[in-house]
Protein backbone atom coordinates (compact mmCIF):
# COMPACT_ATOMS: atom_id res chain seq x y z
CA UNK A 1 0.00 0.00 0.00
CA UNK A 2 1.22 3.49 -0.60
CA UNK A 3 2.19 5.97 1.89
CA UNK A 4 0.34 9.42 1.42
CA UNK A 5 1.76 12.38 2.61
CA UNK A 6 -0.06 15.20 3.97
CA UNK A 7 -1.67 17.68 2.04
CA UNK A 8 1.08 20.30 2.45
CA UNK A 9 1.55 22.85 1.57
CA UNK A 10 -2.05 24.24 2.81
CA UNK A 11 -4.14 27.35 0.61
CA UNK A 12 -3.37 29.53 3.72
CA UNK A 13 0.00 28.78 5.18
CA UNK A 14 3.00 30.34 6.93
CA UNK A 15 6.53 30.64 6.72
CA UNK A 16 7.47 29.62 10.50
CA UNK A 17 8.63 32.00 12.58
CA UNK A 18 6.78 34.26 14.81
CA UNK A 19 7.69 37.30 16.66
CA UNK A 20 8.80 36.48 20.73
CA UNK A 21 6.80 37.12 23.32
CA UNK A 22 8.45 39.39 26.44
CA UNK A 23 8.36 37.05 28.37
CA UNK A 24 10.95 34.54 26.51
CA UNK A 25 12.94 38.41 25.93
CA UNK A 26 13.40 38.61 29.58
CA UNK A 27 14.06 34.54 30.30
CA UNK A 28 17.00 34.45 27.98
CA UNK A 29 18.35 37.78 28.84
CA UNK A 30 17.65 36.30 32.73
CA UNK A 31 19.30 32.90 31.94
CA UNK A 32 22.49 34.43 30.04
CA UNK A 33 22.69 36.86 33.56
CA UNK A 34 22.44 33.49 35.65
CA UNK A 35 19.67 34.50 37.09
CA UNK A 36 17.48 31.43 36.22
CA UNK A 37 18.80 27.43 34.87
CA UNK A 38 18.73 26.82 31.36
CA UNK A 39 16.21 24.13 32.56
CA UNK A 40 13.56 26.99 33.99
CA UNK A 41 14.35 29.02 30.53
CA UNK A 42 13.31 25.58 28.57
CA UNK A 43 9.72 25.53 31.17
CA UNK A 44 8.94 29.27 29.84
CA UNK A 45 9.74 28.49 26.56
CA UNK A 46 7.60 25.64 26.19
CA UNK A 47 4.32 26.84 27.55
CA UNK A 48 4.93 30.02 25.21
CA UNK A 49 4.81 27.22 22.26
CA UNK A 50 1.48 26.23 24.17
CA UNK A 51 0.02 29.13 23.79
CA UNK A 52 1.47 29.87 20.02
CA UNK A 53 0.11 27.07 18.54
CA UNK A 54 -3.56 27.55 20.51
CA UNK A 55 -3.31 31.07 18.64
CA UNK A 56 -2.36 29.67 15.60
CA UNK A 57 -5.20 26.86 15.64
CA UNK A 58 -7.12 29.23 16.30
CA UNK A 59 -6.67 31.72 13.42
CA UNK A 60 -7.59 29.00 11.10
CA UNK A 61 -4.14 27.79 10.18
CA UNK A 62 -3.56 23.90 9.11
CA UNK A 63 -0.17 24.10 9.66
CA UNK A 64 1.20 25.28 12.86
CA UNK A 65 5.01 25.56 13.60
CA UNK A 66 6.67 26.43 17.42
CA UNK A 67 7.35 30.05 16.24
CA UNK A 68 11.41 29.17 16.61
CA UNK A 69 10.45 30.64 19.98
CA UNK A 70 13.56 27.74 21.18
CA UNK A 71 16.08 30.03 18.38
CA UNK A 72 18.03 32.93 18.03
CA UNK A 73 18.27 32.97 14.04
CA UNK A 74 16.82 30.95 11.75
CA UNK A 75 19.72 29.08 10.64
CA UNK A 76 22.66 29.30 12.93
CA UNK A 77 21.21 27.19 15.71
CA UNK A 78 20.58 24.57 13.37
CA UNK A 79 23.93 24.94 11.72
CA UNK A 80 25.92 25.17 14.71
CA UNK A 81 24.79 21.81 15.99
CA UNK A 82 26.12 19.56 12.96
CA UNK A 83 29.23 17.62 13.59
CA UNK A 84 32.51 20.17 12.40
CA UNK A 85 30.43 23.31 12.36
CA UNK A 86 30.23 25.96 15.19
CA UNK A 87 29.23 29.32 15.34
CA UNK A 88 31.46 31.91 16.05
CA UNK A 89 31.49 35.99 16.40
CA UNK A 90 32.65 37.65 13.41
CA UNK A 91 34.08 41.03 12.85
CA UNK A 92 30.89 42.08 11.27
CA UNK A 93 27.71 41.18 10.74
CA UNK A 94 25.75 41.31 7.41
CA UNK A 95 25.03 44.44 5.82
CA UNK A 96 21.55 44.54 5.13
CA UNK A 97 18.50 47.78 3.42
CA UNK A 98 20.20 50.55 6.31
CA UNK A 99 21.30 48.19 9.51
CA UNK A 100 23.82 45.76 9.88
CA UNK A 101 22.84 42.78 11.49
CA UNK A 102 23.94 41.32 14.58
CA UNK A 103 27.47 39.67 14.52
CA UNK A 104 26.44 36.09 14.78
CA UNK A 105 27.71 33.25 12.10
CA UNK A 106 28.94 30.09 11.66
CA UNK A 107 32.06 27.83 10.27
CA UNK A 108 33.33 24.89 9.25
CA UNK A 109 35.93 23.27 11.67
CA UNK A 110 36.13 19.45 10.62
CA UNK A 111 34.79 17.19 8.49
CA UNK A 112 30.86 17.74 8.12
CA UNK A 113 28.33 14.94 9.45
CA UNK A 114 24.82 15.03 10.90
CA UNK A 115 24.68 14.98 14.82
CA UNK A 116 22.49 12.34 15.98
CA UNK A 117 21.62 14.10 19.22
CA UNK A 118 21.12 17.67 17.47
CA UNK A 119 18.72 19.32 20.24
CA UNK A 120 15.99 20.17 16.97
CA UNK A 121 14.66 16.67 17.16
CA UNK A 122 14.22 16.80 20.59
CA UNK A 123 12.62 20.29 20.23
CA UNK A 124 10.58 18.49 17.66
CA UNK A 125 9.32 15.46 19.52
CA UNK A 126 7.84 18.10 22.51
CA UNK A 127 6.56 20.37 19.86
CA UNK A 128 4.69 17.89 17.97
CA UNK A 129 3.32 16.60 21.40
CA UNK A 130 1.67 19.94 22.15
CA UNK A 131 0.14 19.60 19.07
CA UNK A 132 -1.24 16.28 18.88
CA UNK A 133 -3.71 15.64 16.59
CA UNK A 134 -5.44 19.10 16.27
CA UNK A 135 -3.04 20.10 13.24
CA UNK A 136 0.12 19.05 11.23
CA UNK A 137 3.08 19.96 13.06
CA UNK A 138 5.60 22.04 10.50
CA UNK A 139 9.29 22.05 11.35
CA UNK A 140 11.62 24.60 9.91
CA UNK A 141 15.45 24.12 9.07
CA UNK A 142 17.60 26.18 6.89
CA UNK A 143 18.41 24.57 3.46
CA UNK A 144 21.69 22.62 2.64
CA UNK A 145 22.52 25.58 0.40
CA UNK A 146 23.05 27.98 3.02
CA UNK A 147 26.56 25.85 4.02
CA UNK A 148 27.62 27.43 0.77
CA UNK A 149 27.58 31.07 2.06
CA UNK A 150 30.58 33.06 1.79
CA UNK A 151 32.95 32.38 4.96
CA UNK A 152 31.56 29.04 6.01
CA UNK A 153 33.91 26.53 3.75
CA UNK A 154 36.91 25.91 5.32
CA UNK A 155 39.14 25.54 1.95
CA UNK A 156 41.56 24.01 4.39
CA UNK A 157 39.46 20.61 5.24
CA UNK A 158 37.76 20.99 2.05
CA UNK A 159 39.79 22.61 -0.99
CA UNK A 160 37.25 20.83 -3.08
CA UNK A 161 33.71 21.92 -3.79
CA UNK A 162 32.16 18.86 -4.88
CA UNK A 163 33.60 17.39 -1.47
CA UNK A 164 32.25 19.65 0.62
CA UNK A 165 28.99 19.29 -1.28
CA UNK A 166 28.63 15.63 -1.34
CA UNK A 167 29.07 15.40 2.92
CA UNK A 168 26.60 18.15 2.95
CA UNK A 169 23.99 16.31 1.01
CA UNK A 170 24.83 13.08 3.69
CA UNK A 171 24.31 15.30 6.35
CA UNK A 172 21.05 16.23 5.34
CA UNK A 173 20.10 13.42 4.17
CA UNK A 174 20.73 12.03 7.62
CA UNK A 175 18.55 15.03 8.96
CA UNK A 176 15.62 14.73 6.70
CA UNK A 177 15.87 10.61 8.11
CA UNK A 178 15.89 12.05 11.96
CA UNK A 179 12.98 14.29 11.93
CA UNK A 180 10.97 11.61 10.04
CA UNK A 181 11.98 9.26 12.52
CA UNK A 182 10.83 11.96 15.54
CA UNK A 183 7.33 12.39 13.50
CA UNK A 184 7.68 14.99 11.17
CA UNK A 185 6.02 14.68 7.85
CA UNK A 186 6.07 18.45 6.97
CA UNK A 187 10.04 19.71 7.06
CA UNK A 188 10.70 23.26 4.73
CA UNK A 189 14.23 24.11 3.86
CA UNK A 190 14.40 28.05 4.19
CA UNK A 191 16.93 29.29 1.75
CA UNK A 192 17.80 32.84 1.40
CA UNK A 193 21.58 31.78 -0.65
CA UNK A 194 19.35 30.33 -3.89
CA UNK A 195 17.17 33.05 -3.76
CA UNK A 196 20.61 35.53 -3.44
CA UNK A 197 21.67 33.47 -7.47
CA UNK A 198 19.16 36.13 -8.84
CA UNK A 199 20.63 39.00 -7.06
CA UNK A 200 22.38 41.44 -10.13
CA UNK A 201 25.31 41.23 -7.43
CA UNK A 202 25.75 37.71 -5.57
CA UNK A 203 25.68 38.20 -2.12
CA UNK A 204 27.51 35.19 -0.70
CA UNK A 205 30.09 33.96 -3.24
CA UNK A 206 33.40 32.51 -2.14
CA UNK A 207 33.05 29.33 -4.34
CA UNK A 208 35.14 30.79 -7.30
CA UNK A 209 32.26 29.28 -9.59
CA UNK A 210 29.91 32.04 -11.89
CA UNK A 211 26.63 32.07 -11.35
CA UNK A 212 25.05 29.37 -13.43
CA UNK A 213 27.74 26.57 -12.11
CA UNK A 214 26.54 27.61 -8.77
CA UNK A 215 22.73 27.29 -9.66
CA UNK A 216 23.25 24.08 -11.12
CA UNK A 217 25.53 22.82 -7.86
CA UNK A 218 22.70 24.30 -5.48
CA UNK A 219 20.04 22.00 -7.64
CA UNK A 220 22.17 18.89 -6.76
CA UNK A 221 23.05 19.49 -3.42
CA UNK A 222 18.93 19.84 -2.69
CA UNK A 223 18.20 17.07 -5.05
CA UNK A 224 20.60 15.33 -3.59
CA UNK A 225 18.87 15.44 0.08
CA UNK A 226 15.88 14.89 -1.83
CA UNK A 227 16.57 11.44 -3.31
CA UNK A 228 16.64 10.11 0.58
CA UNK A 229 13.13 11.69 1.31
CA UNK A 230 10.41 9.20 2.80
CA UNK A 231 7.47 8.79 0.00
CA UNK A 232 4.93 10.53 2.95
CA UNK A 233 6.81 13.44 3.82
CA UNK A 234 6.05 16.75 2.15
CA UNK A 235 9.31 18.98 1.59
CA UNK A 236 9.03 22.78 0.76
CA UNK A 237 11.69 25.50 0.34
CA UNK A 238 10.73 29.14 1.12
CA UNK A 239 13.28 31.54 -0.80
CA UNK A 240 13.99 34.54 1.62
CA UNK A 241 15.75 37.84 -0.01
CA UNK A 242 16.46 38.73 3.79
CA UNK A 243 14.49 39.38 6.63
CA UNK A 244 15.83 41.00 9.42
CA UNK A 245 13.64 43.97 11.97
CA UNK A 246 11.75 44.63 9.16
CA UNK A 247 14.60 44.98 6.72
CA UNK A 248 15.86 43.12 3.64
CA UNK A 249 19.19 42.48 2.20
CA UNK A 250 19.04 41.98 -1.66
CA UNK A 251 16.62 42.33 -4.45
CA UNK A 252 15.99 40.58 -8.20
CA UNK A 253 13.39 38.61 -9.25
CA UNK A 254 13.27 34.72 -9.64
CA UNK A 255 13.86 35.09 -13.16
CA UNK A 256 17.48 33.76 -13.14
CA UNK A 257 16.89 30.37 -11.55
CA UNK A 258 13.59 29.57 -12.65
CA UNK A 259 14.96 27.81 -16.04
CA UNK A 260 16.68 25.61 -13.66
CA UNK A 261 15.59 25.27 -10.06
CA UNK A 262 11.93 25.92 -10.77
CA UNK A 263 11.66 23.43 -13.15
CA UNK A 264 14.23 20.79 -11.94
CA UNK A 265 14.02 20.93 -8.16
CA UNK A 266 11.76 18.36 -6.61
CA UNK A 267 10.32 19.70 -3.74
CA UNK A 268 6.77 19.40 -2.99
CA UNK A 269 6.00 23.22 -2.81
CA UNK A 270 7.94 26.51 -3.45
CA UNK A 271 7.16 29.72 -0.73
CA UNK A 272 8.09 32.51 -2.31
CA UNK A 273 8.62 36.25 -1.79
CA UNK A 274 6.17 38.32 -3.71
CA UNK A 275 5.23 41.34 -1.43
CA UNK A 276 7.10 44.03 -3.18
CA UNK A 277 8.69 45.51 -6.38
CA UNK A 278 11.63 44.18 -5.61
CA UNK A 279 10.41 40.64 -5.93
CA UNK A 280 9.62 41.11 -10.00
CA UNK A 281 6.88 39.65 -11.66
CA UNK A 282 5.30 36.21 -12.00
CA UNK A 283 6.65 35.24 -15.16
CA UNK A 284 9.26 32.69 -13.70
CA UNK A 285 6.58 30.86 -12.22
CA UNK A 286 5.75 29.35 -15.84
CA UNK A 287 8.90 27.29 -15.21
CA UNK A 288 7.01 25.54 -12.31
CA UNK A 289 5.77 21.96 -13.94
CA UNK A 290 2.01 21.76 -14.30
CA UNK A 291 0.43 19.68 -11.75
CA UNK A 292 3.61 19.75 -9.74
CA UNK A 293 4.83 21.59 -6.62
CA UNK A 294 2.29 23.93 -4.92
CA UNK A 295 3.39 27.96 -4.91
CA UNK A 296 2.59 29.36 -1.80
CA UNK A 297 2.24 32.86 -2.64
CA UNK A 298 3.78 35.62 0.15
CA UNK A 299 1.87 38.56 -1.13
CA UNK A 300 1.46 39.64 2.64
CA UNK A 301 4.50 41.26 4.15
CA UNK A 302 5.65 40.39 7.50
CA UNK A 303 7.33 43.63 7.47
CA UNK A 304 4.57 45.72 8.73
CA UNK A 305 1.17 44.93 9.99
CA UNK A 306 -1.30 47.34 7.75
CA UNK A 307 -3.48 44.60 5.75
CA UNK A 308 -2.92 44.07 2.10
CA UNK A 309 -5.87 45.50 -0.25
CA UNK A 310 -8.02 42.42 -1.11
CA UNK A 311 -8.57 43.51 -4.37
CA UNK A 312 -4.98 44.00 -5.12
CA UNK A 313 -4.38 40.19 -3.35
CA UNK A 314 -7.03 39.35 -6.13
CA UNK A 315 -5.28 40.99 -9.08
CA UNK A 316 -2.28 39.14 -8.37
CA UNK A 317 -3.65 36.37 -8.21
CA UNK A 318 -5.03 36.43 -11.27
CA UNK A 319 -1.98 37.66 -12.40
CA UNK A 320 0.03 34.48 -10.92
CA UNK A 321 -2.84 31.88 -12.38
CA UNK A 322 -2.29 33.11 -16.20
CA UNK A 323 1.64 30.92 -15.01
CA UNK A 324 0.72 28.43 -13.00
CA UNK A 325 -2.54 26.56 -12.49
CA UNK A 326 -4.86 28.14 -9.36
CA UNK A 327 -5.03 24.21 -7.49
CA UNK A 328 -1.55 24.77 -6.95
CA UNK A 329 -1.45 28.27 -5.47
CA UNK A 330 -1.82 28.55 -1.94
CA UNK A 331 -1.43 32.04 0.09
CA UNK A 332 1.00 32.96 3.26
CA UNK A 333 3.36 35.94 4.33
CA UNK A 334 6.55 36.58 2.59
CA UNK A 335 8.12 35.51 5.26
CA UNK A 336 8.64 34.43 9.10
CA UNK A 337 7.41 37.63 11.36
CA UNK A 338 10.72 37.00 13.21
CA UNK A 339 13.75 34.99 11.11
CA UNK A 340 15.92 36.12 14.55
CA UNK A 341 14.52 36.57 17.99
CA UNK A 342 15.22 40.78 17.82
CA UNK A 343 11.76 40.31 15.27
CA UNK A 344 10.36 42.53 13.23
CA UNK A 345 8.49 46.28 13.44
CA UNK A 346 4.62 45.35 14.18
CA UNK A 347 3.26 44.03 16.88
CA UNK A 348 1.64 40.47 18.19
CA UNK A 349 -1.47 41.45 17.62
CA UNK A 350 -1.06 42.57 13.98
CA UNK A 351 0.56 39.55 12.88
CA UNK A 352 -2.41 37.46 14.38
CA UNK A 353 -5.06 39.32 12.48
CA UNK A 354 -2.53 38.95 9.48
CA UNK A 355 -2.46 35.84 9.54
CA UNK A 356 -5.90 35.23 9.90
CA UNK A 357 -6.37 37.84 7.23
CA UNK A 358 -4.62 34.93 4.98
CA UNK A 359 -6.72 32.40 5.83
CA UNK A 360 -9.77 34.07 4.81
CA UNK A 361 -8.54 35.26 1.63
CA UNK A 362 -7.33 31.98 1.08
CA UNK A 363 -10.90 30.58 1.52
CA UNK A 364 -12.52 33.15 -0.71
CA UNK A 365 -9.95 33.64 -3.29
CA UNK A 366 -8.42 30.54 -4.40
CA UNK A 367 -11.74 28.49 -4.26
CA UNK A 368 -13.29 31.07 -6.83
Amino acid sequence: MTKTAVEAPFRADHVGSLLRPDSIHKARKDHQEDRISYEQLREIETEEIRKVVDKQIEVGLKAVTDGEFRRRFWHTDFLEHLDGVEGYVPDTGFQFDGIETERYDVRVTGKIAFNKEHPHIKDFIEFKEIVGDRAVPKQTIPSPNQMFNAGIRNQDIYPDVEAYAKDVIKAYQDAVQAFYDAGCRYLQFDDVYIAGLNAPEIPFNDSGYDRESLIHLALRVLNGVLEKKPEDMVITTHLCRGNYRSKWAFEGSYAKIAPVLFAKEKVDGFFLEYDDDRSGDFEPLSYIPKEGPRVVLGLFTSKHGELEDEDVIRERVAEASKYVSKDQLCLSPQCGFASTHHGNELTEEAQWKKLEYIVSLAEKLLEE
